[in-house]
């Protein structure tokens, strides 16, 4: 299914080029590696959306414009003779032979099971724990101080960075043993952060929530799921819930704006109640 991968891509990178050279799109020509930002995060957001639907035909078509995306920022490097899409390519398929020896030998020559010297790999979490151990050898080698965390985007979502900083120092050990240990965590967490609503000023109460929302990553990452992805999903769900609870107050002449808690109450009960069913 992969090997007409090559043609399709190239075509791709083809249409690229034209859109950005001398009788092309001024649109196109007019982009920079800035103004490509707000769109790269649009397209990938809507991929994640359309994971979440389930959605396999937006999907495909998704997945197609991050891909795009990405050949626009390449094509904007190789116009101004930094580097090309193909240097790019390079770049991610030698990373992954390096960094996955179980599978690949160093010429990227794929490993029958059994061959390599040492311990195989069968687990996901000894590849991450590899990963991470080559990513540190190659600092070293690059004569760059050896960091576990080095290279974590900070504009990541602070709940997804939450996640990937403590995936990352697990790796290496620094981890909780059992995910009841991370729970016991977030209750000393709320402990603190209702000493803190009680008697402490504004500074300490973010604080005390920061390390809470922090717990709580771990505690996803522990129990194997996605924290981005569970909030995306309860918050489909609050907003789902939500305006059919003003459809209810709509239906009888009334509106959240007028309506009592205790109305507003009831009828999010009966919306639990019908949606559960």
């Amino acid at each position: 299914m992969a090997s007409d991968a090559g043609p399709a891509f190239q075509a791709l990178v083809d249409i690229m080029a034209r859109l950005r050279g001398p009788h092309g799109c001024p649109w196109d020509r007019d982009q920079t590696l800035e103004s490509l930002r707000a769109f790269l995060l649009e397209e990938t957001h809507e991929v994640l959306e359309a994971i979440d639907r389930g959605d396999t035909d937006a999907l495909r078509g998704e997945i197609g414009d991050l891909i795009f995306e990405g050949v626009f920022l390449a094509q904007i490097c190789a116009d101004e003779g930094r580097f090309t899409v193909a240097d790019s390519l390079r770049a991610i398929a030698s990373k992954l032979i390096r960094r996955h020896p179980h599978i690949f030998d160093p010429d990227g020559r794929p490993l029958e099971r059994g061959t390599r010297e040492s311990k195989p790999i069968d687990t996901p979490g000894e590849v991450h724990q590899q990963w991470e151990q080559i990513k540190a050898k190659e600092q070293a080698d690059a004569g760059e101080r050896r960091s576990v965390l080095r290279g974590l985007p900070k504009a990541l979502p602070s709940l997804l960075r939450a996640y990937e900083i403590g995936t990352r120092v697990g790796a290496v050990g620094f981890d909780w043993a059992r995910a009841a240990d991370v729970v016991d965590k977030i209750e000393e967490e709320v402990a603190e952060l209702r000493l803190a609503v009680a008697s402490e000023g504004p500074a300490r109460r973010e604080e005390e929530m920061g390390d809470l929302l922090f717990a709580i990553a771990n505690l996803a990452r522990k129990l194997g799921i996605d924290p981005e992805s569970a909030l995306r999903k309860a918050n489909e769900k609050f907003t789902a819930r939500f305006e059919a609870l003003e459809d209810r107050l709509h239906s009888r002449g009334r509106s959240v704006h007028d309506a009592t808690l205790e109305e507003m109450e009831r009828e999010w009960a009966a919306v639990k109640d019908t949606q559960s069913g």
